[in-house]
């Protein structure tokens, strides 16, 4: 929509057919993520989370590439010569978008790799809910090849999504692979032809949209916070999660689709959802 053309200098943001297009807009870098476009990204995610006509938000990049990881001009060599507090600055920009806010962002997310994604691209990306990549899309994490061990949440991305001895590999020899390898690792939920990226994904966010909001949100937010609790602590949880939902649903979600499947008989539950 009109109303965000310009608004930023480093990131372009569309929202059509209530998808949010967010678009890492640096193409002549790479879109590596500078302290301009983290402080930026946090301001977008921040607007767009209350703005009604956007459902679902996707994320990619400009041109060829994803994002090149950190600017290693702007984030490191500028920064190091900084004051501490400066850099306590940018690097709590950098956190707070790229999995802070991204990782438990109240609307679905999912993440278009239409290009390179390399470094701390790798946080951004396991943050957003789902993936889909090109089949030409490269991965790595070269920063062994430069003299430092992936920072941010890098390690902890690929260990939430990537198995130890293929994620091990990768951050000790700076091999890149594809997005076909990456589908097969987990790390992206499906590579495609890039010429058709934009049509997967499209028809992906549009299957959400018509998902019940609330019911969505509360469904990803309890699978990423059972993760990291015991048994007895996700079984309380996630009844707590179904009973805020109920009660937070102004579609009365749960009450139509029983009516539906078991009065109506007009749906299939597991096969269709309720009619909204």
């Amino acid at each position: 929509m009109a109303r965000y053309e310009g608004r930023w200098t480093t990131v372009r943001v569309e929202v059509n057919e209530e998808i949010g297009w967010v678009t890492l807009n640096r193409p002549e870098k790479r879109n590596a993520m500078s302290p301009t476009l983290n402080r930026e990204m946090r301001d977008v995610l921040e607007t767009l989370e209350l703005d009604g006509d956007m459902k679902v938000l996707v994320l990619t990049g400009a041109g060829e590439s994803w994002t090149a990881g950190m600017d290693l001009k702007e984030y490191f060599r500028e920064v190091d010569q900084s004051p501490e507090i400066v850099q306590e600055r940018v690097r709590r920009d950098a956190s707070t978008w790229q999995w802070k806010l991204l990782r438990m962002y109240s609307k679905p997310t999912i993440a278009m790799v239409n290009g390179w994604c390399f470094g701390g691209g790798f946080s951004p990306l396991v943050a957003c809910d789902l993936a889909i990549a090109a089949e030409t899309a490269v991965f790595g994490l070269s920063e062994i090849n430069w003299g430092i061990p992936p920072g941010n949440l890098v390690s902890k991305a690929l260990a939430d999504t990537v198995g130890q001895r293929k994620a091990l590999e990768y951050i000790m020899t700076g091999d890149t692979f594809t997005g076909t390898q990456a589908a097969e690792m987990g790390l992206v939920n499906r590579a495609v032809p890039l010429e058709q990226l934009r049509n997967e994904t499209l028809a992906l966010a549009r299957k959400l949209v018509a998902k019940n909001p609330v019911v969505l949100r509360a469904a990803k937010h309890g699978f990423k916070r059972c993760r990291e609790l015991t048994w007895e602590q996700s079984e309380d949880y996630l009844y707590a999660k179904l009973d805020q939902a109920q009660l937070r649903d102004p579609e009365h979600g749960r009450e139509n689709g029983l009516k539906q499947f078991l009065d109506e008989k007009s749906i299939k539950p597991g096969l269709e959802g309720y009619r909204r």
